[in-house]
């Protein structure tokens, strides 16, 4: 969108004060809305606290800062529409954005306060714990206004301010961020259109693992109502003897001592560049694998992983929940890189070896499974359920098991034509079609969907499931149970199989 689209603005008083946002056919945009205080205010390792009020109207036409971040860089493709521009200077960065169908009669104004309330999708982006923000051109929620629905997407701490394990500080900070969002839209987003009683939390890749912990967190009882997991993990959080590993590292790279206090007299430049100099720390203990491989230094940190606490009736297991992958997850991580070419079957043994106690064993039921595959796709395979696979179908038996709403599974399919066709179904290739993004923009040679050309249908049918699950809990498939596993498999054809991976999941399982 540009401001060319604009019509004029909206005004809406939040609990904080009033905001104008840009008003387009048939729906506003508001960005950059403060639902905390500025960490340089209350502490970048501090639990979030209310934004101050301000007085007259607050500009949220333009986007805000974003938090601090290194540049993010997976090889020779362009991932800006993924990661955004980066790091963006400035104080008010926990900030989210707003989508807001028109309504009939506000004429551009504050809403009835008894009007029947559209529902709302709140999502949290992905970038390794480490990079992201709502100014992605991927979030685009044009789609889902136009659909009647409210979309809010979400700014959070990253790397060491938001997930460092630090003595004196409160635990996944960036975490608190995303409860303390979902709080403000409980309390605001009925003045945007939104119904806060039909909230659903979604998230990709690290805000996935964000999501899955948010439900598994008792916090978020009768903030959230239904949850969709995408290519997230409900085993994806750091041992609290893992994350004292690179609490340990970080500050012997700025040489300091290891408690909150001492972080806190650092600029936030030098904690940006530590986090890019964090990688390679061995995560592996007698008791845990690292559940992110090497990929990221960040992870939320928990005594107990998510799908454990929701298979143990813990957290906001009541809700409904949409959860699945992409078929070649792994790919994004060698391909644009040359490894994925270069691969041999002593790397597929280390990848295994990386993330599981039995390696060979490993190896021997993906090479069952795939009889024909090369070097690159079984060490793809096996990266990609390491990150994703295993604990995204973790946390479905789980919440299936225990939980009293629905579960939906799904698998994406759809093969991206980038790199002469290596790139495949990829991680972060659904994202586009969920949005319902046009194909165009991420067309091209260095670009995600490279000279391919998706299925016509397809982003509309994607899209519209989600927002159908959003609005009635059910996207259009037959829910998921531990017996037949029924899960929709999307792609240039649309259909429901039963236990797709299951060649492989009980070596995860064991």
């Amino acid at each position: 969108m540009t401001a060319a689209n604009r019509t004029g603005t909206r005004t809406v008083t939040t609990a904080q004060g009033r905001v104008a946002g840009a008003r387009h056919e048939g729906f506003a945009v508001f960005r950059g809305i403060p639902y905390a205080a500025p960490p340089a205010v209350t502490g970048r390792f501090a639990a979030p606290r209310p934004h101050a009020p301000w007085d007259g109207v607050r500009d949220s036409t333009v986007a805000g800062p974003t938090a601090p971040q290194p540049e993010r860089n997976l090889g020779a493709i362009d991932m800006s529409p993924y990661f955004g521009p980066g790091w963006v200077p400035g104080d008010d960065y926990l900030t989210l954005d707003i989508w807001a169908p028109d309504r009939p009669g506000h004429q551009g104004q504050d809403l009835d306060p008894g009007d029947p309330g559209l529902p709302v999708m709140v999502f949290v982006h992905g970038g390794g714990f480490v990079a992201g923000s709502t100014r992605a051109s991927l979030y685009d929620g044009a789609a889902f206004a136009r659909d009647g629905v409210v979309l809010v997407t979400v700014n959070y701490r990253l790397g060491i301010a938001g997930f460092l394990d630090l003595p004196g500080a409160p635990r996944n900070r960036g975490l608190l961020d995303v409860l303390a969002a979902l709080r403000w839209v409980r309390e605001n987003i009925a003045a945007f259109g939104g119904d806060p009683d039909q909230v659903t939390l979604f998230g990709q890749s690290a805000g996935a693992t964000l999501t899955g912990a948010v439900v598994a967190a008792p916090e978020s009882i009768g903030l959230v109502r239904r949850a969709i997991v995408q290519s997230g993990s409900g085993l994806g959080a750091f041992s609290p003897e893992q994350a004292a590993r690179v609490t340990r590292a970080a500050a012997v790279e700025l040489g300091i001592a290891a408690r909150a206090d001492a972080f806190e007299t650092v600029p936030d430049a030098r904690l940006v560049e530590a986090t890019a100099r964090l990688g390679g720390i061995d995560l592996r203990t007698t008791t845990a694998y690292d559940p992110l491989i090497g990929l990221s230094p960040f992870s939320v940190v928990a005594d107990r992983q998510p799908a454990d606490a929701i298979a143990a009736g813990q957290g906001n297991s009541d809700i409904d929940l949409l959860i699945g992958t992409n078929t070649e997850e792994g790919n994004l991580y060698l391909v644009p890189s040359g490894a994925y070419a270069t691969s041999t079957p002593a790397d597929v043994r280390a990848a295994a070896e990386r993330s599981h106690p039995e390696p060979d064993l490993l190896v021997a039921a993906y090479r069952a499974a795939h009889p024909e595959a090369t070097a690159g796709q079984l060490r793809s395979a096996v990266m990609g359920d390491a990150l994703f696979g295993a604990g995204s179908r973790a946390l479905a038996d789980a919440h299936a098991d225990r939980s009293s709403g629905a579960t939906y599974s799904y698998l994406f399919d759809w093969r991206s034509r980038a790199f002469d066709g290596l790139l495949g179904a990829t991680h972060t290739m659904e994202l586009p079609f969920v949005f319902g993004l046009d194909p165009a923009q991420l067309s091209g040679p260095d670009a995600l969907f490279g000279p391919g050309v998706p299925p016509p249908d397809l982003s509309g049918r994607m899209h519209a499931a989600w927002v159908g699950f959003a609005r009635t809990g059910d996207p259009g498939w037959a829910p998921y149970d531990t017996r037949r596993r029924a899960t929709a498999v999307i792609g240039r054809g649309w259909a429901v199989r039963e236990d797709p991976g299951s060649e492989v999941r009980r070596a995860w399982e064991r």
